[in-house]
């Protein structure tokens, strides 16, 4: 049998191992309620417009492949002026001792510089290549005008839909209160069975409103999301931070827009490049400077044997090299090459002119009309919410009619339903006016130039609206 110590033992191990589950137990429990109460924190934080658009110009393709267009000038501009810094090679070369004359010079080491000293078509190539960065810098101040309308457009309709998607779900909640006191009207018998397949119409028309919005603020995260490199998850609009876009018109003063800008820096630039090449096709002297040294090998020839013992191992030479070229049908091509460019740049910049002036006009006429809708919106919804009112307040006092022979009826509470449905219907009616106007005017703000002046508005709003 088994002595009272053994069993005491097993009693008290038994007993241990039920308290360390217990503990395993609460330390799981612990854990996830701990994560449960972290992640509504951190689903529900919001992200400012201001940080939409700041991470947008960081991640953004566009913005990336124009700072290397800019890196790329630069290094172009480097080219063209390097030429003039005496370059530097040195080298070896060995070999068997030659049969014969000797054909080459086997040197232990050599050294040679080149550069150049006077070019005509140079100095065009230089100013070319500042031109080209100015017009690289351009470009990418344009590119980040983009992608800033682009990440502003999206964040506004992102909070846009979600506002809406709120109403809906609310039209979908009335809608469902609809179709039970249709129901309980058609079993009475005071409504026929239609009104019952209307409402029930009614709600599952709504519900697809609502998957519409949600599938509609899914895309607008994606897109958000790899404008900015934020997870998708994270995106939650702060409609505080978006600041009021001005009631900008299409006749006030237009300044040039950075693509305009860059465009004609650009064919400017290219202008310049074939002015340099048909100076290069011109009699135009070319001076040269070079110099060498060369320390041959005395043992691995027999130099000495023609040169009557009178060669030497170190030898050096330096001086200049002048050019003119007379006949050069190759740098005529080139020239006539980059003049055509040239002219199909300027026609470009002209194009981007005339295109930005023709947006301008559409923009114009279009805001006007978006302008209107707005209000015809805002007014019916203004109207719809005081019907509401009025028939809360009929079904909460009546509508003093009686009940005289040809007196208004009561109203049922079917009433109230439709009406909040129609009071929700209006509200989303206007925030969608108000988006497409915003929109217009966000794109008229660029077309005329006065874009920066919106971003710099944007970061100034960004200390007081901070990501929460």
């Amino acid at each position: 049998m088994k002595s009272k110590r053994q069993v005491n033992r097993k009693q008290i191990s038994a007993s241990s191992n039920r308290d360390r589950v217990k503990l395993v137990w609460l330390f799981c429990v612990f854990f996830v309620g701990s994560l449960s109460a972290f992640s509504p924190a951190v689903a529900s934080a919001q992200i400012s417009l201001g940080t939409v658009v700041s991470l947008a110009q960081q991640n953004s393709t566009s913005v990336k492949l124009a700072s290397a267009d800019v890196r790329k000038a630069e290094a172009v501009l480097l080219q063209t002026t390097d030429v003039y810094i005496p370059n530097l090679i040195i080298g070896s070369s060995f070999g068997p001792p030659s049969i014969g004359f000797p054909a080459g010079q086997p040197s232990v080491a050599n050294a040679t510089m080149q550069s150049l000293a006077f070019s005509f078509p140079q100095r065009k190539y230089i100013a070319a290549a500042r031109v080209g960065i100015q017009a690289a810098n351009l470009g990418l101040t344009d590119a980040k005008e983009q992608v800033a309308l682009d990440a502003s457009v999206a964040y506004i309709e992102l909070d846009t839909v979600l506002r809406e998607m709120e109403a809906a779900r609310q039209q979908s909640d009335y809608a469902n209160r609809l179709i039970q006191i249709e129901e309980q009207r058609s079993e009475a018998g005071v409504d026929p069975l239609s009104e019952l397949l209307q409402a029930r119409l009614t709600a599952a028309q709504l519900k697809l409103r609502v998957l519409h919005l949600e599938a509609r603020a899914g895309t607008l995260r994606a897109q958000l999301a790899t404008l900015t490199g934020l997870p998708k998850s994270s995106i939650l609009p702060d409609h505080a931070s978006i600041p009021e876009i001005p009631a900008i018109k299409g006749d006030q003063p237009e300044a040039p827009t950075f693509g305009v800008e860059s465009a004609q820096a650009q064919a400017k630039s290219r202008q310049l490049q074939a002015d340099g090449d048909e100076l290069a096709s011109k009699v135009r002297p070319l001076l040269v400077f070079g110099a060498q040294y060369n320390r041959d090998a005395t043992s691995l020839n027999n130099y000495k044997l023609y040169y009557n013992n009178k060669f030497k191992a170190d030898n050096f030479s330096a001086g200049f090299s002048i050019s003119i070229p007379i006949f050069d049908q190759n740098h005529r091509a080139k020239a006539r090459e980059t003049a055509a460019e040239a002219l199909r740049s300027t026609v470009e910049a002209e194009e981007a002119r005339h295109q930005n002036d023709v947006q301008i006009a559409s923009l114009t006429g279009s805001l006007r009309e978006l302008d209107t809708l707005a209000e015809i919106a805002s007014l019916k919804q203004q109207i719809s919410a005081e019907q509401l009112k009025s028939v809360e307040t009929q079904l909460e006092n009546g509508n003093g009619a009686g009940s005289e022979p040809g007196a208004a009826p009561q109203l049922s509470p079917k009433a109230e339903q439709l009406a909040r449905i129609d009071e929700k219907q209006k509200s989303i009616d206007s925030l969608d006016a108000g988006f497409d106007l915003s929109k217009a005017r966000l794109s008229l703000l660029r077309a005329l130039g006065h874009m920066e002046d919106w971003l710099h508005e944007l970061q100034a709003r960004e200390p007081a609206t901070a990501t929460k």
